[in-house]
């Protein structure tokens, strides 16, 4: 199982280190392929007052001493196709964020790198829409096929984050982890699924007592990986703290989660 967890930005080292300190544990399990998160900036917050992170040059250089000192995988999100190459030094794999998931321009930056391509499904698109950006970043790698194996052999991957649901809140369609994996593997992004964009006026709000239910449903559905944005203490975060999950409840819903996969086979 891909796991992908961590703080939504990075905050400061010391976070970002503690952080990683409790989520060891998920690297060493033989059954877990663990990359660790964490944004240099959240260049899409709804204020421009909002707390961005600390930028490409020093974001980066935080997660080389994470990747460093833990062993980890980092996969962190790109804006610009400026910023693919720099930061392909440092993440194993490069996050398209969900506005910019048709971006031409980004999806060729992201895949004239070795990274893997983490593609998040547009709120505002059906599943089937992601096969033309899934396309793009094969035809880019000079490959000519198609389909499930194909994607997962040349770095992309799909994540699924919800879908708008009238104004300031998002549902989870569980026939997109299906359909989607035509495409390409499937990463289920639990905590952001939960999110209520704009909601609480000049920042999103959200509700991460669902995370559970929404985790163990798309467990149950199948798909390749999980995608979890967690923190010391969320009531603290400076970004996405409403429905990130706290590192003790992220050990109980990977825990169930692992146990349903296991029960599929």
């Amino acid at each position: 199982m891909i796991l992908i967890a961590g703080p939504c930005v990075i905050e400061s080292e010391e976070l970002v280190m503690q952080v990683a300190e409790r989520l060891a544990h998920f690297n060493d399990d033989k059954r877990i392929d663990f990359y660790f998160k964490s944004s240099f900036d959240k260049a899409n917050r709804t204020s421009i007052s909002s707390f961005r992170g600390p930028g490409l040059e020093k974001g980066c250089e935080v997660l080389a001493r994470v990747k460093k000192k833990f062993g980890f995988k980092i996969l962190t999100d790109i804006h610009e196709s400026y910023q693919a190459e720099l930061v392909a030094k440092v993440a194993d794999v490069l996050q398209i964020p969900a506005f910019l998931c048709r971006q031409t321009d980004l999806l060729v930056a992201a895949a004239k790198t070795s990274a893997v391509v983490n593609i998040k499904k547009g709120q505002f698109l059906a599943s089937s829409a992601m096969k033309h950006s899934v396309k793009k970043v094969l035809e880019t790698r000079g490959v000519s096929g198609e389909g499930y194996e194909v994607a997962r052999e040349n770095g992309v991957w799909l994540c699924e984050r919800g879908s708008t649901f009238g104004y300031g809140n998002l549902v989870v369609d569980m026939r997109n982890l299906v359909l989607m994996r035509e495409y390409a593997p499937v990463i289920f992004d639990a905590t952001h699924s939960v999110q209520m964009p704009s909601a609480l006026g000049e920042k999103s709000g959200g509700d991460a007592k669902f995370v559970p239910y929404l985790a163990r449903a798309a467990a149950s559905v199948g798909v390749d990986g999980f995608f979890y944005e967690t923190h010391i203490n969320p009531c603290e975060a400076l970004c996405d703290g409403p429905n990130m999950l706290s590192l003790d409840e992220l050990d109980k819903v990977v825990e169930q989660t692992m146990k349903i996969q296991e029960i599929l086979g």
